[in-house]
């Protein structure tokens, strides 16, 4: 039989006595009741990013999707598995929210998987490369931009790209542009920057992020 490290079950029981039971009545109606997040929010699966923490969030209040990268795939129904676009479907047809936000972030070790071919060396993994294929065209224009210095300068930039990339192929979904087109659902790109915890928000008109 396993037991859970000690660590995580500490954890449990702070969170039970601490967070559980002063918010009990607000966890029996989620579960009377079901949940209605207004917002779904596609973030990279990293540890020291969390959609949660970030917008204060209390359960039931957003929908998250975490994978490598915060990457959405083009739509398509020949593979066999779609964990990320059923849950897209999920969340527009079922939950109806009103919102996706794609949440990228500093240091991706995705991105920099994708950019550096020594750090996709590192990853051991044949599902990552696969994966992160879904960068190929922003990568190469990251990298055949002069502007950008080797390093983190274009890492920095794949980042944004990225975020860039999973908005339009989250267009490529027929419900998803559907319910856009008819002001039932806005698509936002944000990146939250580690180090200093500043977000910034993509600006459509202007095409760059712009701090809140």
């Amino acid at each position: 039989m396993s037991h859970l490290p000690d660590s995580l079950a500490d954890r449990y029981r702070r969170f039970k006595f601490r967070h559980f039971a002063p918010n009990q009545d607000h966890y029996e109606n989620l579960a009377t009741y079901g949940q209605s997040p207004e917002v779904m929010v596609v973030s990279c699966c990293d540890s020291r990013v969390d959609p949660e923490t970030i917008f204060s969030a209390m359960p039931g209040e957003l929908f998250v999707v975490r994978n490598v990268a915060n990457l959405i795939p083009p739509f398509e129904t020949t593979g066999k598995y779609h964990g990320v676009s059923a849950a897209l479907e999920f969340a527009a047809l079922n939950l109806r929210v009103k919102h996706i936000v794609i949440l990228g972030h500093s240091g991706c070790g995705g991105v920099r998987a994708c950019l550096e071919e020594d750090a996709a060396r590192q990853t051991e993994a044949q599902f990552i490369r696969n994966w992160m294929s879904m960068l190929s065209d922003a990568r190469d224009a990251v990298l055949h931009n002069p502007n950008l210095a080797p390093g983190p300068e274009q890492r920095a930039a794949l980042e944004l790209e990225g975020i860039k990339t999973s908005l339009a192929n989250l267009r490529t979904f027929p419900c998803i542009n559907i319910l856009e087109a008819k002001g039932r659902i806005t698509l936002h790109g944000a990146h939250f920057d580690i180090a200093t915890g500043t977000l910034a928000v993509l600006n459509d008109a202007a095409n760059a992020f712009v701090p809140v």
